[in-house]
């Protein structure tokens, strides 16, 4: 007979199985300096400050919110191209911000990212094949040159295109098909994780969703795991399994995704939401915008406590004084506003 502790310890157990990314007080500070000669940093701009939360094995965790409030730079310090300047990065259990570079490579292999830019983010010089092939002879994945070019044209197959374009140049492609040569090249080295940096934000309407439905198709056929950073809000909804919503470097709200449209907590996810166009011109007139004053803040010098409450239309005097932490509001339901019901005690 199992005991109480003892299916409490199991559950834990398992429920940190499930768990394949942790991040702990991330934050990301880029030293800025008085002029071109001077080393000495004046300031630092708080790219991400101080940001947690973990990502289940397989789900999708939408990242979103206005240019420049941190989501490329949190995407990019977990993968470790930027090292954080504080926090833990806990990747299937082994913290990547301790590894030395040569732990760190070994581990590119389970980790991969997809860029936002397909034009740019391809070799001009290297041909679809080489580009696509070049991560599996870094990590010594074939053995010779017959298991590279099938290998090579399986890749090209998974993604939607003809494996005779493996001779082609970057510039002979479109950028839906460029963009999934980015997603081939992502997926060469079988990782489990991938960092989708707004795929679809550079195409048309109707290649993001070709792009959208490749990615999820290849989610269920390879078992992968997202870290899925878009501005589009309908995006992220159709494809994430929770949102996590970020303003200037800060995290404000996380919640499973139908949960946080249909019931936004703080001000600043409201006035994300409300500005979401409604293809019902009768019921774009009739809903609620929220509208907010003034400009984002510099995160050279952020406001203190709250970093919304400047733009905040229901920020009280104790706003400016307490940085909020993310909290449990509602059950899977956080929010980093002392306004919010159900915060209690700031």
């Amino acid at each position: 007979m199992t005991t109480m502790p003892e299916a409490a310890a199991s559950s834990a157990a398992t429920q940190s199985e499930d768990i394949i990314l942790e991040v702990k007080n991330l934050k990301m500070y880029f030293p800025v300096g008085s002029g071109f000669l001077s080393r000495k940093p004046v300031g630092y701009v708080k790219a991400v400050d101080d940001v947690s939360f973990t990502v289940k094995r397989g789900e999708t965790l939408g990242l979103v919110g206005e240019s420049g409030c941190g989501k490329t730079t949190t995407g990019r310090s977990i993968l470790q191209l930027y090292k954080p300047t504080a926090g833990q990065v806990i990747f299937d259990g082994q913290d990547l911000t301790s590894m030395n570079t040569k732990a760190m490579r070994g581990m590119r292999r389970e980790m991969q990212v997809i860029f936002q830019d397909p034009y740019s983010s391809l070799n001009p010089r290297m041909t679809a094949g080489n580009i696509i092939g070049e991560p599996l002879i870094v990590h010594g994945l074939v053995a010779n040159k017959t298991e590279y070019r099938d290998k090579v044209a399986d890749l090209l197959t998974n993604v939607g295109l003809n494996p005779y374009m493996a001779d082609r140049f970057p510039h002979e492609f479109s950028g839906g098909q460029r963009q999934r040569i980015g997603v081939a090249r992502a997926l060469s080295v079988s990782p489990k994780f991938i960092v989708a940096d707004e795929p679809v934000s550079a195409l048309d309407v109707s290649i993001q969703a070709q792009i959208i439905n490749l990615l999820e198709d290849l989610q269920e056929q390879f078992n992968l795991t997202y870290l899925f950073i878009a501005h589009d809000l309908s995006v992220v909804r159709h494809i994430s399994d929770r949102v996590g919503v970020m303003y200037l470097g800060h995290l404000v709200e996380m919640a499973e995704r139908n949960e946080i449209y249909r019931n936004p907590v703080h001000p600043y996810t409201k006035a994300l939401l409300s500005a979401v166009p409604i293809p019902d011109p009768v019921l774009d007139a009739q809903r609620e915008r929220v509208l907010l004053s003034g400009e984002v803040p510099s995160p050279l010098n952020p406001p203190s406590g709250c970093v919304f409450h400047p733009r905040c239309p229901v920020a009280n005097d104790t706003c400016s004084q307490i940085l909020p932490e993310l909290r449990e509001v509602e059950t899977d339901h956080q929010s980093a506003c002392i306004l919010s019901t159900g915060y209690g005690t700031p």
